[in-house]
Order: structure tokens, then sequence, then C-alpha cells
């Protein structure tokens, strides 16, 4: 009967082994993480305790077990902080990711502890374990604590002895015990302030976590880097249940402009980097927790065997032999528990491992979907620049072509000429805007700061552009004109959109020759009314000149008004056509009706007595050599007419009546 009943429990540990086993296989094959934490087995006493019989050996590192930990925490932190790139999307991404990965280090610790637990068994067990320096020292700080305290104890008592002797005592007795007091008193003292000195040092060597010795100590130094995780104060863990994925940034994909959209490719593209690279170091971690695993499962392989054995042994018919086997059976199923505590979470954080690449893979591909839009998108309005580009171009050397064929004047080529430019360079700068700003109401507030600006700084230059429209409009100034501005008479040999350049002349009223010298204004001079500006009527090029005569007293200056006449009219008939024809262009320019220009006798009264004037125009350009003409005839007519000779006195004079 008590075979039986021995073969019976034997079976029942058995199956109890093999649950374990199935268990550990089943969360293993599992697709998702456990919501709850597994189980957890003996205390540590009870799973520390020795056993009666030696248990198969187990291949732990702690080492290893820190690595790992230190690789899952950088992972978690890594995945914190990734940040999102505007996508609806990212905040459940980034939640999820935040989520598992927070999961896999509680996992991770889980794991690290329950393998720490298995050290410590295993190094009590085999008697090989040495206590640390910080465990030494612990010790020693604990032995100082308790002997300070009973001494202070035993002083206290003391001293409240003696006080109730000296309440009795008198005279001399009295003063002994007072002086025995105060030097209790003062033992008192030094002995508090022994004991605070400890509990400072046992605070601190506390603090700092050097009380905890190997794998332990190394897993609370790595617990409190993370105290938002792992914090045992309350308001750190809801810290950390409540923590708030990192505010998106606007989007920008449908801001209309290739600046923005550039910007947010960018930023894709930087995301989707960042993904990879987390995807990768995710791989590393899942692979770093499997070669975790490996020793694990082997142990729990071989105590599971181990189990198997001794049920398939024959049934013991002997008590003791009985009690034996109830103990074997005890020590491995604690074992079992202790390496499933260590086993299990870690099979738990591969799967939510898993689970967090496949987020990231699902995060990467709705990025890499919206930065092909993205891109398509900047494909689209770059070619669409370069386009609008391409046919501003077009216009633009059209234009030039239609001018030179069919506007044959250069002063009107010029206008339209330099129209185009500002056209063209308009429309340019228009598409570029359009196509590289996207916040046009920005832009407009921008662009009002930089006009003002630009209005009082660049006043000046502003007020010569305007100036150039009035000068090349219908009655302007034009290359070749001869002008008189600012005291200073020359010929424009250039208009510009802010300067006027004249090639200046010098001379006398009648001959002007060029000083091989520019003179260069500023085209707001026009609105000075300091410096006015003279120039001829446009479409003419003469001017007035004069031939003067003084009458003798008592001399006909009805013949000689006649003969000097005839003699400007014969000089004057040589290019009379040339005068003319001007005059024709005056009229059909000028909606005034303007004398013809002839010579024109005049008489009239100076100091010295009478004077003889025959006014006559002259072609500017040739003004010298028809004055030296005119000056020929006049003389030759005084000299070789005596009665025209009689009738004036003095020499006559050509002068000219404005000065041009």
């Amino acid at each position: 009967m008590v075979g039986k009943k021995a073969n019976n429990r034997r079976r029942t540990l058995g199956l109890l082994a093999f649950f374990c086993c199935t268990a550990l296989l089943l969360a293993q094959d599992s697709k998702q993480p456990p919501a709850k934490q597994a189980p957890q087995g003996n205390t540590p006493e009870q799973q520390s305790a020795p056993s009666p019989i030696p248990l198969p050996p187990m291949q732990l590192d702690g080492s290893a077990a820190l690595h790992h930990l230190n690789q899952v925490i950088n992972w978690y932190r890594h995945v914190s902080g990734i940040q999102a790139v505007g996508l609806p999307t990212d905040a459940i991404y980034q939640d999820n990711a935040h989520t598992l990965g927070t999961q896999a280090v509680r996992l991770a610790f889980q794991s690290a502890k329950a393998e720490s637990v298995l050290l410590t068994a295993q190094q009590k067990a085999s008697g090989t374990r040495e206590s640390t320096s910080s465990n030494t020292q612990a010790q020693n700080l604990a032995q100082m604590r308790s002997r300070a305290s009973g001494q202070i104890d035993q002083i206290q008592s003391q001293i409240t002895d003696v006080e109730q002797q000296i309440e009795k005592a008198k005279g001399a007795q009295r003063d002994t015990l007072v002086a025995q007091r105060d030097a209790l008193q003062g033992q008192l003292e030094l002995q508090k302030a022994l004991l605070d000195a400890i509990e400072k040092m046992a605070s601190f060597i506390e603090t700092n976590g050097e009380t905890a010795e190997g794998l332990e100590g190394g897993i609370n130094q790595l617990a409190k880097s993370i105290p938002e995780v792992l914090g045992t104060n309350p308001a750190q863990q809801k810290t950390a249940t409540q923590v708030a994925p990192t505010p998106a940034k606007p989007t920008l994909t449908t801001s209309g402009g290739l600046i923005s959209d550039a910007v947010s490719l960018y930023d894709y593209m930087r995301a989707v980097h960042e993904i990879d690279k987390l995807v990768r170091e995710t791989d590393y971690t899942r692979e770093i927790a499997e070669r975790l695993r490996t020793p694990f499962r082997d142990a729990l392989r071989s105590t599971i065997q181990e189990g198997q054995r001794l049920a398939n042994q024959p049934p013991a018919t002997d008590p003791a032999a009985l009690q034996s086997e109830q103990k074997e059976f005890q020590a491995l199923t604690g074992r079992v528990k202790q390496l499933l505590d260590a086993l299990l979470p870690l099979s738990q954080e591969s799967i939510v491992l898993s689970d967090g690449r496949t987020n990231f893979e699902q995060w990467r591909s709705s990025v890499a979907r919206e930065s092909t839009y993205i891109l398509r998108s900047v494909l689209m309005r770059v070619l669409g620049i370069a386009i609008a580009l391409v046919l501003i171009l077009v216009l633009s050397d059209v234009w030039r072509r239609v001018t030179f064929r069919y506007i044959n004047d250069p002063r009107r080529r010029r206008q339209f000429l330099v129209l185009r430019r500002i056209v063209i360079g308009f429309l340019i700068v228009i598409v570029l805007i359009v196509g590289f700003v996207s916040e046009f109401s920005s832009l407009a507030t921008f662009a009002g700061f930089i006009t003002a600006g630009i209005a009082v700084g660049l006043q000046a230059v502003l007020l010569s552009v305007a100036a150039y429209f009035f000068i090349i409009g219908r009655y302007g100034i034009r290359v070749g004109d001869r002008i008189s501005v600012a005291g200073v008479t020359g010929d424009v040999v250039d208009v510009g959109l802010v300067r006027l350049y004249l090639m200046e002349l010098a001379g006398t009223g009648l001959d002007f020759y060029p000083t091989g010298r520019i003179v260069v204004f500023s085209n707001s001079v026009l609105f000075q009314t300091a410096t006015p500006l003279f120039k001829q009527i446009p479409g003419t090029e003469y001017a007035w000149h004069e031939v003067a005569m003084s009458i003798a007293p008592g001399g006909n200056h009805k013949a000689a008004e006649d003969k000097l006449v005839a003699a400007v009219n014969s000089v004057y008939a040589q290019y009379k056509e040339d005068i003319e024809r001007q005059h024709a262009g005056i009229e059909r320019r000028v909606d005034i009706q303007v004398q013809v220009p002839r010579p024109q006798p005049r008489l009239q009264f100076i100091d010295t007595g009478l004077e003889l004037v025959v006014r006559y125009p002259v072609d500017v350009r040739r003004a010298a050599d028809i004055d030296e003409e005119m000056t020929r005839q006049v003389l030759k007519l005084v000299e070789t007419d005596v009665g025209l000779k009689a009738a004036v006195s003095g020499t006559p004079r050509i002068r000219s009546v404005i000065k041009t």
C-alpha cells in the first residue's frame, strides 16, 4: 500500500514537471504577449534553500544578463525618442512603440532578477560564494551601528541611575556624582556623533546601490536609470503609464510650396532612416534575448529529463527511500519553477520585440508611402517651374526678334527692349514666387515690410527709375539729343534705367565741340526744380542764329535790309529742305501750329544808334559750317557793295539767339 502511494506520488510529480515544460513550450509558441506577468514561484529564501541532492548544473552568466539589460534600456530610449513626422497615424505608432518598449524593459528586468536568484542558489549550493567588499562593508556598518546603539542605551541607563543618586546625595558625594554624570554625558554625545556618522555612511551606500553584490547590484543600478518604467514611487508609475507621445509638427504636404515640400520630403526620408535603424536594433536586441534563453532552455531540458528518469525508476518500498525520492522531486520542481521564472519573461520579451518590429515596419511603410507622394509632387512642381521658365525665355526671344524685325526706329526699339526686360523679369519672379513660396499671407506681410524699407533706403534709386519712364516717353530724351542740364550742354549718348550719360560740349554760342568727357546724371534730375533741363523739340535739329549790323547815321537802312536778307537767303537755300522737313515732323508730333522757319529781318534801336538784325535757322549739327558760310557771304557783300558799305558802321556780327 505504501509502495502504491509512493508510485502515485512519483507519477503526480512527473506530471507536474511535464505540465511546466508544456507551459514553457506554449509560451514560446504564443503569438501575443500575455497581459500579466508569469506567476512567481517560491520566495527567494525557499528557492535558494540547499537541495538534499545534487541538481543538474547550469551554465549561467551574470555579465550576459547585464549586457542584455543595457541593450534593452538603450533600445527603449531610442524607441521613446523617435520623432513624429506629422502624419495622423504617427501618434498611434508612437504610442505602440512606447508601450511595447515599456513591456520589454519590465520583462527583461523580471528575467534578470529571476536569474540572480538562480545564481545565488547555485553559489550557495556549491559553497563557492564569497562575500564581496561591498557586502562586507555593509555588514561591518550594521555591526558598528548595533554596537553604538547598545552603548548609547547603556550610557543613558547609567545617567538615569546617577541622576537618581544625585537627588538623594549630599555634600562631597553629590559633587562626585555630578562630575560622574557630566562624564557620562560626554560619552553619550560621542556615541551619538559616531552613530550619526555610521547612519550617514550606511544611507549613502544604500542610496548608491553598493549594498548589493554581483548581478543583483548591477540590476539595481540599471533600474535606477529608468525610474519612469521601474520606479516604486506612485508618481513615477503614473508618469510611466501616462506618457504622452511627442506632439507631431504640422504637416507641410498640402501647403503647396516647393520649399515646404522639399523640407517635408527630407523629414520623411530622415524618419525612414531612423525607423530602419530601430528595426536593425530591434533584431539585434532580440538576438541577444535568444542567446540568453539558450542556457535556461538547456537547464530546463536537463531538469525535466532528470525528473522523467526518477519517475521511470521502480517504485521503492523503504520509507526512507520514499522520503528521499519525495525530496528529490521537490528539488526538481523548485528548479523548474525557478527556470520558468527566468525563461518565460525572456520568451515574452522576444514576442514583444517581434511586435515592435512589426509596428516599426508598418510605420515605415506609412511614411515611405507618403514620402513617395511628396517626391512626386516635388518633381511635378520642379517640372512645372522649368516649363514655365522655358516658355518665358521663348517669349523673350520672340519679343526680341519681332522688335528688331518690325521696329526700325532705334529709339522705339530701345524702349521695347527695355520693356521686354522688365516684363520678362517680372514674370520670372512671379513664377519663382508661386513655385517656391507656400504661405502667401506671410509673404504679403513680409513683402510689405521689405517694400517700406526699400522705399526709405532706396528713395533716390526709385525716383530715378520712375523718371526713366518719363524720359523715354513721347516727348522724352533719346540718344543723340542735345540737352542742357545743370549748366552742362551735351549730346545724349545713353539713357539707362537710373542714369543719363552725356557727351560734354564746350565753346561759344556759335561753335560747340566735344571735350572728350562723359557726364553722368541721375534720372531723378528730371524732378529737381533747381536744375532745369533743356532739350530740342522732338524731331528737330535746328536753332536760331542772327547777323547784326550797325546802321550809320544817315545811312539807307531799307536798302541795307534788302541786300542783307538776300545774302542770308542765298546761304539758307542750301539747307532749307532739311529745316522744312524737320518742321513738318514737328507738326505731325505736336498738336499746335508753328510758323515755318525762315530768315526774318529786324530793325531795332540800340545805345549807339540803329541796328539791323536778320535771324535765320541753322542745323545744330552744321551750325559752325553754316555760320562760316554766312560770314563769308556778308563780308563779300559789304566789300563789293559801295552803298551797303556806306550805310553800315563797324563790323557785322553773327551770334546765337538762344544758347544751345
